[in-house]
């Protein structure tokens, strides 16, 4: 089948390209392995909420209703994207699973298990969180809790009372052992190197704000500056296990490494109720050994050891862009990425800065 643009992947980076493409009159077609949009959040643990503010964080033309809180709960975000693709009669076409994807001559050839497409353009918008990453522990194989990765994690209900560890304190590391320990369990947070912890508002300012309006200041300003805010507004962390990377937070915002939001547990870890543990030299029957020596046993274990994007599988190194959103090689290719650069302004608002951008890319050329 002949088509101006393949859009892979329904999530909200696809809907935001789709409906920028319908507003530039532009002929497409979206492909999505699952059976309906945006599976990735319909899967999220049930107590996730957006870290940014609804006001920065809705696809184009299409705000969030004045009626949703400030910052908007995982069910309502799943209905939000529901009533985007319904609003721009977008129809992606379900349980279709991209194969591969090659240059046929002038056009770019998708291979699929429902036959092939030719399209002029290709956006891949599979986002992210597409495959998780579990690393390997030495003494895995013997340790006979239970061990899952945050991907497969919904709530804290059959944990309560159980001592959990929790590999990894990203955002959903950190917020997952606070949903645990709000709710009865008890985890613990192993954390193998310096992170960089943010309140969610400073100082009543939604953090998402403050990092859009000191973007555009000097990196070194910048790294001076936020280590001695965030102490006001956080306290020093050393003592509880906790250190910050070398690394300013620009640079590892860059280099693809968000901070961790906090939405409260900073202070259960001040209160004792979440622990902090450093990197795991090796797994037991019944726990874990720490690289400090210190041995103990758990019920279960969480890796929130974060995902890869999982294009690498149908998509050539040749036909990758540079990076994300509009660049001089993904013109050249004719093959653009959506929804891959996350900074601290908000991953759905760069999301559909990007959808802008490309589409009007694709029909100007």
């Amino acid at each position: 089948m002949d088509t101006n643009v393949v859009i892979v992947g329904a999530g909200p980076a696809g809907l935001a390209v789709a409906a920028c493409l319908k507003k530039a009159g532009q002929d497409f077609i979206i492909l999505e392995k699952a059976n309906e949009v945006a599976p990735a959040w319909r899967r999220h643990y049930r107590r996730l909420h957006l870290h940014t503010v609804k006001s920065f964080s809705s696809l184009p033309f299409v705000p969030f209703p004045k009626s949703h809180p400030r910052y908007v709960p995982r069910e309502k975000v799943v209905d939000y994207l529901d009533a985007y693709a319904e609003r721009f009669g977008l129809r992606p076409r379900f349980g279709v699973t991209v194969k591969s994807i090659r240059r046929d001559g002038g056009e770019l050839l998708v291979e699929t298990d429902a036959g092939p497409f030719n399209a002029r353009k290709i956006v891949i918008a599979t986002g992210n969180n597409a495959q998780p990453i579990t690393p390997a522990f030495p003494g895995i194989e013997a340790f006979k809790g239970k061990v899952l990765h945050s991907a497969a994690y919904i709530e804290a209900a059959p944990y309560v009372g159980k001592h959990v560890l929790v590999i990894g304190m990203g955002n959903t590391g950190a917020e997952i052992a606070l949903d645990l320990a709000e709710s009865g369990a008890r985890p613990t947070i192993s954390v193998r190197k310096g992170v960089h912890i943010v309140p969610r508002q400073l100082f009543g300012v939604p953090i998402q704000m403050v990092g859009i309006a000191s973007r555009p200041m000097p990196q070194a300003l910048n790294d001076w500056m936020f280590p001695k805010i965030l102490n006001l507004a956080l306290g020093p962390l050393e003592r509880y296990g906790i250190v910050r990377p070398r690394e300013g937070i620009l640079a590892q915002i860059d280099a693809g490494r968000i901070p961790v939001i906090d939405v409260g547990t900073v202070a259960a870890i001040k209160a004792g109720r979440i622990g902090i543990a450093p990197d795991i030299a090796s797994f037991t029957a019944g726990g874990v050994k720490f690289t400090d020596g210190a041995e103990k046993n758990f019920d279960a274990v969480i890796f929130a050891t974060g995902y890869r994007p999982g294009y690498d599988g149908f998509l050539p190194a040749e036909l990758r862009p540079d990076k994300s959103g509009v660049n001089s090689r993904a013109r050249e290719l004719g093959v653009y990425l959506v929804g891959f650069y996350n900074p601290v302004t908000g991953l759905l608002r760069e999301i559909g800065l990007e959808a802008q951008a490309v589409a009007k890319d694709i029909a100007r050329r």
